[in-house]
């Protein structure tokens, strides 16, 4: 990649460990609720770890979306910064978040690393096998969409909200070819 992205807002996280998937979720509901700028890249990187090199590479800043683990309880919104995100991912609290450790380590390591990093997420209920947010985290998503938003803003982005006939409908049962990628 060779073109510069303002900002990435990467999701990150595995669909089928239950509230691990919430930063997957939380970039699906940014998009389904709002307008990205067109200098913004928002992606569900899954748990692509390493692979996702090439687009913190060319992102000047860089948000995580992702479950945290925290000392409060589940649901509960947690927002870190700079230098405070690499110990909190590092301190592994699924699989795919070795991938991530090594995502930023590799950034670091080609002298890449953006100029501004953030790690937003919620704390989870559970990591257990299951397709879906359980229902702590599940009600704590729109507030986390919200802190999405007002940090890109507070980085100069604006998302726009779509007009209501322009949003998804949420049935309340997960789409699991959707949570899959494959919608």
């Amino acid at each position: 990649m060779s073109e510069r992205t303002p900002l990435l807002i990467l999701g990150l996280g595995n669909v089928l460990l239950e509230d691990d998937g919430v930063g997957s979720a939380a970039v699906r509901a940014l998009l389904d609720r709002y307008v990205a700028p067109d200098d913004v890249r928002v992606l569900d990187g899954g748990t692509l770890g390493l692979s996702l090199l090439p687009y913190v590479d060319a992102a000047d800043a860089v948000i995580l979306v992702d479950a945290v683990k925290a000392e409060a309880e589940s649901g509960t919104c947690v927002r870190l910064d700079g230098d405070d995100v690499a110990p909190a991912v590092a301190t592994r609290l699924s699989p795919h978040q070795i991938g991530v450790a090594d995502l930023l380590d590799g950034a670091r390591w080609l002298d890449r690393l953006p100029r501004r990093l953030m790690l937003l997420g919620l704390v989870p209920e559970s990591m257990e096998l299951a397709v879906g947010l359980s229902p702590r985290v599940r009600a704590s998503l729109s507030d986390l969409v919200e802190q999405i938003v007002a940090a890109a803003g507070e980085l100069g982005f604006t998302f726009e909200p779509r007009l209501a006939h322009e949003m998804a409908v949420d049935t309340g049962t997960p789409d699991v070819a959707r949570l899959a990628g494959m919608r």
